[in-house]
């Protein structure tokens, strides 16, 4: 693994956290719609969302916006498994289709060859 692989990996890592950090402030944005007291979970979302996008903006001195940028599609694959288990959304069969076509989106660019991309 060369130095470029390494820069790499390292940007891929900061924007998996960040697409984590951005959908768990989002989570926290629609948990604020339904619970008491809003403001508490309103706040936690700004901190979460503010946190991912520096994240991100850090990611980006690390590899091609090109393989950097779609990995923040890790969100809407967090998105659904959080939906299931904080509030209690079903997963159906289309959501698994699609997490899957995500998720080996993010692998083949992730594993491509600087030349491939």
């Amino acid at each position: 693994m060369g130095p470029n692989k390494d820069r790499l990996s390292v940007g891929i890592a900061l924007m998996l956290t960040s697409a984590l950090l951005t959908c768990t402030g989002q989570l926290c944005w629609k948990l604020s719609a339904l619970r008491e007291p809003p403001l508490l979970f309103l706040l936690a979302g700004f901190g979460l969302y503010g946190l991912g996008a520096l994240l991100m903006m850090a990611a980006m001195r690390f590899g091609e916006l090109s393989v950097l940028h779609p990995m923040l599609g890790a969100g809407y694959v967090l998105s659904v498994l959080l939906g299931a288990l904080v509030l209690e959304e079903a997963i159906t069969p289309n959501k698994l289709l699609g997490i899957a076509a995500i998720t080996a989106g993010l692998v083949c660019l992730s594993g491509a060859k600087e030349g491939e991309r």
